[in-house]
């Protein structure tokens, strides 16, 4: 998309490729966030003067644009939070604290981030309840094998991937979810690779909670979505407690807010609420559908060219269709922090480690990968930059290989 590479005038001469951990911000989104400080800044909600009303108006605005972009009818179901892993945490403190009890079975896949894992490892060690593991095939897809087994518990919650930040497996959960909830099942949705590369509609995915961060999808860090069912969102009672997220406080009662509100308690991250609406306007007018092409044909390409080097493997499905812009490989045995800090010396940014699934990792007899993550600011021209990096890290390394 080199139509848009003006918007990323700090990316000339740097070929980044690391957007699965933390994507760049355009100017427009910047602007946008400079602004709350540079106009005048005022906190939301409750001043009546120019600057808070702007904020409020602003703030609200983006809560409207997020319903819109992921396919919720009630904005009132989109809850800020402070990231991905805020928003799984308050669904496990609040939601699980509430509804999971002694011998429930509680499904995680071996394939999550820990975001995803360590919340529910926790409640299940508080309730007593039973952690069922949905393994991974070797080709990197979730077996629908042990499909039959899953159903079989009668998970009381099922914790999934939409897309895996390791592998790049786009899981099949518009048809998974269905199953899962017909057997009693409430599944809550890990976005953060999802929702900034495919087009999103809460509706067709089926689940009961969607969590997603800004910084993925060319917002800043610090702000992030929980979308729920308004009818759990309801039932759930808050888990910070504070200014904002009250109706009425009495020395012997205390009355939540309604919806969004009894989850936001404190002075939220206005700017960055503010980006995130920015960086939403500048998505849709790219278009999810164009996002999501571009992504398949550089990945599409770059499988080509990393099937002529000898010795790379490249982890999770072959078939680009099945994956997003995410390729975690190893290249001779090279470590992979070496390999990155070789890469990084041509100028080329990848992630290097475990990438906060280290049960994932161990499936695959690795301690870490090396990975690649491509965003819509990506062009082939990168692709070829990190395949000469590649071809020059071995050359570092021939004489050990």
């Amino acid at each position: 998309m080199p139509a848009i590479t003006e918007d990323f005038p700090f990316l000339k001469g740097v070929v980044y490729l690391d957007s699965a951990a933390t994507s760049q911000m355009p100017v427009q989104v910047r602007e946008v966030m400079a602004d709350h400080y540079r106009l005048g800044a005022s906190n939301v909600h409750r001043g009546v003067y120019d600057w808070s009303v702007r904020a409020t108006d602003r703030f609200e605005e983006t809560r409207q644009k997020v319903a819109e972009f992921i396919g919720a009818s009630d904005p009132a179901e989109c809850i800020f939070t402070g990231g991905t892993t805020e928003a799984l945490n308050t669904v496990a403190q609040t939601w699980g604290e509430a509804n999971i009890s002694e011998g429930d079975t509680i499904v995680v896949t071996l394939m999550e981030h820990h975001s995803n894992l360590l919340p529910w490892m926790q409640l299940a060690e508080r309730k007593k309840a039973r952690l069922l593991w949905w393994e991974v095939t070797d080709e990197g897809e979730l077996d629908l094998a042990q499909l039959p087994e899953i159903l079989a518990a009668q998970p009381k919650l099922v914790a999934l991937s939409w897309v895996s930040n390791v592998l790049g497996t786009i899981n099949p959960v518009q048809t998974l979810v269905p199953q899962l909830k017909e057997h009693g099942a409430v599944v809550i949705l890990d976005g953060a690779q999802g929702v900034p590369h495919l087009p999103t509609d809460v509706k067709a995915l089926g689940a009961d909670f969607l969590a997603f961060s800004a910084h993925k999808m060319m917002g800043p860090t610090g702000v992030g979505v929980l979308w729920g069912k308004r009818e759990l969102l309801d039932a759930m009672p808050p888990c910070r407690f504070g200014g904002s997220m009250i109706l009425s406080v009495r020395q012997d009662r205390v009355r939540w807010a309604e919806l969004p509100h009894k989850f936001e308690g404190g002075t939220p991250n206005i700017s960055g609420v503010h980006g995130l609406g920015a960086a939403v306007d500048y998505l849709q007018e790219v278009g999810m559908d164009s996002i999501r092409a571009h992504e398949l044909e550089l990945v599409g390409y770059a499988m080509e060219k990393f099937s002529n080097l000898d010795g790379l493997i490249v982890y999770g499905p072959q078939d680009p269709l099945k994956r997003s812009g995410v390729l975690s490989f190893d290249f001779h045995g090279i470590h992979p922090h070496d390999l990155a800090t070789l890469i990084g010396r041509e100028g080329v940014c990848v992630r290097a480690g475990h990438h906060c699934c280290q049960p994932l990792l161990k499936k695959l007899g690795r301690q870490g990968t090396t990975r690649a993550s491509f965003y819509l600011y990506n062009t082939k021209k990168d692709v070829d930059a990190l395949v000469l990096a590649l071809k020059k890290a071995r050359e570092v390394f021939k004489e050990i290989l």
